[in-house]
């Protein structure tokens, strides 16, 4: 039986490779001849005749859906046989869109995991890292949700390679029929072809780009569409073409295509151009990665071994795993797109791989990674980061001593022992020291106006502090964090010494007279005793003196004697038992000033310095998410 051969002829070829006439028509195609048996089976055929004036008469037939297209694709069947006898006459075979669903991606739990921890990343640093930094990861973020959305029955591979490589051919050989131009030209592909095995592939070579005049079907054996089932076979430009357009829509679409077959040749299988712009910065992709060397025919005996193994070698200097030993990683390969040898190998790869239906899902897998490793600067670190708290206790007791705590406490400590002595001490010195103190300032009043080399001491000490504060606390972190730290500590150090010398004015310095002891009323008594004994002392010698009373000198002097050193001698005792209650009263000044200048340090300095310490183990641990590790640095 004649088979019915719908061949789309390869549109003419302007000199960049674009076809002529208008996109959305198709020109006419040879086709054999249509038995009546053929017809009986149910092989309809739109058959259009062109006479020589352009005019076209149609006989339209029935459709057959059991294997229709949605894609708009042009179709080519090949011939098992042709009738040589009988004349060519010009056909085009059309197919019914397929009402087939068609079935979304689905990632695996890890990898949604993964991308979503990406995504709260990228939220969370926006406001800390300019947009350059998180332009990859935003990419993949939106190529991985575009993705999703397509077709997971189908596998999109292009086929990658410089000048001459013979990647074309390949393409052709794996195709089974002549779809991209070849020849001696160059370059000879000016634009990507697309090749779909079978149905719903349609959205996916949309987001390629590649208009419907360039994509095609090839019908071949049913054994053949099985094996490739799913297959989206994409043929690009030259890597290297000296036409900027064409390494434009290299680069354009490797970026969103589901694997890469790297089509290489003898003589520029090490081009640096090759390993240097595009092997080396994927070799995080080896996974879905084909690494053929064509034009194996052309290497006499052990010579093509020893070429291919230099090849594996190139890949691993790259970084590239080989995918050998049955050990994850690129597939390199050896064969002759002209001669046949080692492409049905490539085909049988090829099937096995479009059959697992995990290349979409690695090749996202394999841009988180690449994305994360370009982050790493950024968000890890090798060593511990934060606040310690003895770094906390040191920037509070900066401040305290920048507001004169300690100062304030000894001041403190010394009216309580002041104003002791003076409640306790005997009239004649409490006279005598009034008389020198009239003009000081009244007994536990300080003075609070610092001189002003006094307070650009005060405000030094301050910036010091939080100088090294902020030093410490940006210690270790990537510079866009440290840089954030350092900003916080220097908005809240703003104002931060007025701040301070307000809350030293009013929690500082005590004012009035200090709490006196329970022991005091006691000590007043036995002072005032003291003083009495010495009157009257002197009042029973005066009236010896004068004759008033009886001579008797032994009591009045011993009246005397005991008032005289009774006096200082309760004052002395009064100041020892007076030293606890002093000192508590001045530790007691200086903790309110300690607490008023570390609340004010921790409201304006320390928390925004915290919240940002926070905000970047909260975006640690999410780069760890992304990482899928536990920490990071």
């Amino acid at each position: 039986m004649t088979a019915v051969t719908a061949v789309a002829d390869h549109e003419d070829q302007t000199e960049d490779g674009v076809p002529e006439g208008d996109d959305d028509r198709e020109s006419s195609l040879p086709v054999a001849d249509v038995s009546a048996k053929d017809a009986s089976e149910g092989v309809h055929a739109r058959v259009a005749g062109v006479d020589g004036a352009g005019d076209r008469s149609r006989t339209e037939g029935s459709t057959d859906t059991d294997d229709a297209w949605d894609d708009g694709l042009i179709a080519r069947r090949v011939s098992e046989t042709t009738g040589a006898e009988q004349a060519p006459m010009p056909v085009l075979e059309t197919k019914a869109p397929s009402t087939q669903p068609v079935v979304p991606l689905a990632y695996d739990g890890a990898l949604r995991s993964r991308l979503e921890a990406l995504r709260e990343l990228v939220g969370l640093s926006r406001t800390r890292l300019d947009s350059g930094t998180l332009a990859e990861a935003g990419r993949v973020l939106d190529e991985a949700a575009a993705r999703r959305r397509l077709s997971g029955e189908h596998t999109v591979v292009a086929i990658a390679g410089a000048t001459g490589s013979g990647k074309s051919m390949l393409f052709n050989a794996l195709a089974g029929v002549a779809i991209s131009e070849t020849g001696v030209r160059r370059p000879t592909t000016a634009a990507p072809i697309a090749c779909s095995w079978s149905d719903g592939a349609a959205s996916l070579i949309d987001r390629l780009g590649i208009p419907g005049r360039l994509r095609r079907r090839p019908l071949q054996s049913p054994e053949a569409e099985a094996q490739l089932r799913g297959l989206v076979l994409v043929d690009l430009p030259d890597h290297d073409s000296a036409a900027v357009q064409h390494r434009q829509h290299v680069d354009r679409i490797l970026a969103l295509v589901d694997a890469v077959i790297w089509v290489v040749d003898p003589e520029k299988y090490a081009d640096a151009i090759l390993h240097e712009r595009y092997l080396r910065p994927l070799a995080g992709h080896a996974e879905v990665m084909f690494v053929v060397l064509n034009q194996m025919d052309r290497l006499p005996g052990e010579a093509a071994h020893q070429v291919l193994d230099d090849l594996r070698r190139l890949l691993d200097e790259d970084g590239i795993a080989l995918g050998e030993y049955g050990e994850p990683g690129a597939t390199v390969l050896g064969l002759s797109a002209l001669t046949g040898d080692g492409v049905g190998e490539l085909r049988d790869a090829l099937g096995q791989f479009v059959a697992e239906r995990g290349a979409p899902g690695r090749r996202v897998r394999a841009d988180l990674d690449t994305a994360a490793a370009r982050l790493w600067p950024v968000y890890a670190t090798r060593r511990g980061t934060g606040l310690s708290e003895r770094a906390r206790e040191e920037f509070t007791a900066r401040l305290a001593d920048a507001v004169g705590a300690t100062a304030a406490g000894e001041a403190a400590e010394r009216a309580w022992l002041r104003n002791a002595n003076r409640a306790c001490g005997t009239p004649w010195l409490r006279l005598w020291r009034w008389y020198q103190d009239r003009n000081e300032p009244p007994t536990g009043r300080l003075a609070l106006a610092a001189p002003v080399d006094e307070e650009a001491t005060a405000r030094q000490r301050v910036e010091h502090a939080v100088r090294t504060l902020s030093d410490r606390a940006s210690a270790g972190l990537p510079a866009p964090w440290a840089q954030a730290v350092r900003e916080a500590a220097v908005r809240g150090a703003q104002g931060l010494p007025e701040a301070l010398d307000e809350l030293a004015a009013r929690a500082g310095a005590p004012t009035g007279r200090p709490p006196r002891p329970g022991w005091w009323p006691a000590a007043v008594l036995a002072q005032a005793s003291m003083t009495l004994l010495q009157v009257i002392g002197g009042l029973w010698l005066l009236g010896q003196i004068i004759g008033f009373m009886a001579p008797n000198l032994g009591v009045p002097v011993l009246l005397m004697v005991l008032g005289i050193v009774g006096g200082p001698a309760v004052e002395w005792g009064c100041r020892l038992a007076a030293r606890g209650p002093a000192r508590r009263y001045g530790l007691e000044a200086e903790r309110r000033l300690w607490e008023a200048a570390a609340g004010c340090g921790r409201a304006r300095v320390l928390d925004p310095v915290a919240a940002e310490l926070l905000r970047y183990r909260e975006v640690r641990e999410q780069y760890g998410r992304v990482l899928g590790a536990a920490r990071v640095g």
